[in-house]
């Protein structure tokens, strides 16, 4: 099988479907804003707070890996704090030539000091929009409601992602800890989501088996799955995935922190694929478990035997999969293969797979064809 670099993954035209705000801080702006803001931290250097957050270490359980979220979100209860957040993530994106990202957080976690949602929302857009000036980086906006909070304050956040829809918010989502908070009961958010005809998405079959993939999909009208990496516990359910076309946001590092499964050698990821599930690679929290797209493409080749031209898809279909308009995600499709051909150059022009648009796939986006 042919080798590339991780430097070679960092080339290639990517996107980012799944990461979280509030997971994606740099170390040093953690420190930063911390003394700006008075607020105590567990260390007082980088590789301090890099132990206190167990950055890229594997953790217990998905309970025991969102506890580093309460340091990241001490800080992050300002505009200033927000702007800055949402604006370096997007500079660290486009540095390893991310060109569509959508970044999810969940507004009400960013009141504890009395900000008001609007105000939570227009800090990270304008961050968003002056970052694609700066660095050419296309973003959109995922408001997320909460599993253990309450379906009261997800249909809140629902309101929200309806109120900024074509303001910068492209879908909503449902995030938090899956045992014990059914995806159904914040059925309510999503009915309101759908009637105004918004993308969404759920997390589900991380660290709960394929039951909580099916309340997203058949509960919660969810256009995708974030994680979604059970699924293949449940043959039926795993056919009607495929056979929909729903995606999977896969996020291989971040799942062997939390125990989701148990190393990148043993990641699911491959079965599906080879199933035929159009899987996407995230970052879930760049932060938090210490990568990026490149660096999860760069595994799944290494550790996986992912080949150049099953890395080619997957890549596509990160593109396909975003929560774009029609004309958009063509155009873009267009380019992103012209971008491709030419990294691949030299290799036999029959073995690539080459962009045809074609506007009568029932699901509405572009198609890619292996054309000899």
């Amino acid at each position: 099988m042919e080798e590339r670099s991780l430097e070679f993954f960092q080339q290639l035209p990517k996107t980012d479907l799944h990461v979280h705000l509030d997971g994606s801080l740099r170390l040093a702006t953690i420190l930063d804003l911390a003394s700006r803001q008075g607020v105590r931290l567990p260390a007082e250097t980088t590789e301090g707070l890099r132990e206190a957050m167990h950055v890229g270490q594997v953790c217990d359980s998905l309970v025991s890996y969102l506890t580093a979220f309460e340091i990241t979100l001490a800080v992050m209860q300002t505009e200033e704090a927000l702007y800055r957040s949402a604006y370096e993530l997007a500079q660290d994106a486009a540095a390893e030539n991310v060109r569509y990202m959508e970044v999810r957080y969940s507004p009400i976690l960013h009141t504890r000091r009395g900000l008001r949602l609007t105000a939570v929302v227009e800090a990270v857009t304008q961050a968003l929009r002056q970052a694609q000036k700066d660095f050419g980086i296309d973003s959109g906006v995922i408001i997320c409601g909460i599993r253990s909070i309450s379906p009261a304050s997800s249909l809140e956040m629902a309101q929200l992602a309806v109120a900024y829809k074509n303001h910068g918010v492209v879908g909503f989502d449902l995030a938090g800890a899956e045992f014990n908070y059914p995806a159904k009961a914040h059925k309510d958010a999503f009915q309101l989501i759908l009637k105004n005809n918004i993308n969404c998405t759920a997390h589900a079959g991380e660290a709960y088996g394929p039951e909580s993939v099916a309340q997203a999909i058949h509960y919660l009208g969810a256009h995708r799955i974030g994680h979604g990496v059970r699924l293949r516990e449940d043959g039926d359910l795993l056919n009607y995935v495929n056979d929909h076309r729903v995606p999977l946001e896969v996020c291989p590092s971040s799942n062997v922190q939390t125990g989701a499964v148990p190393s990148i050698d043993q990641h699911p990821i491959r079965f599906l694929y080879n199933f035929g599930v159009r899987v996407t690679v995230n970052t879930d929290n760049r932060l938090i478990t210490d990568t990026s797209v490149s660096k999860e493409l760069y595994l799944l080749h290494r550790h996986l035997g992912f080949t150049m031209e099953e890395l080619r898809q997957i890549v596509i279909w990160g593109f396909k999969s975003a929560f774009l308009p029609f004309h958009v995600k063509q155009r873009t499709l267009r380019s992103i293969g012209a971008q491709l051909d030419r990294l691949f150059a030299g290799r036999p022009a029959g073995s690539r797979a080459s962009l045809e648009v074609d506007t009568d796939e029932g699901e509405g986006r572009a198609r890619v064809k292996a054309v000899s």
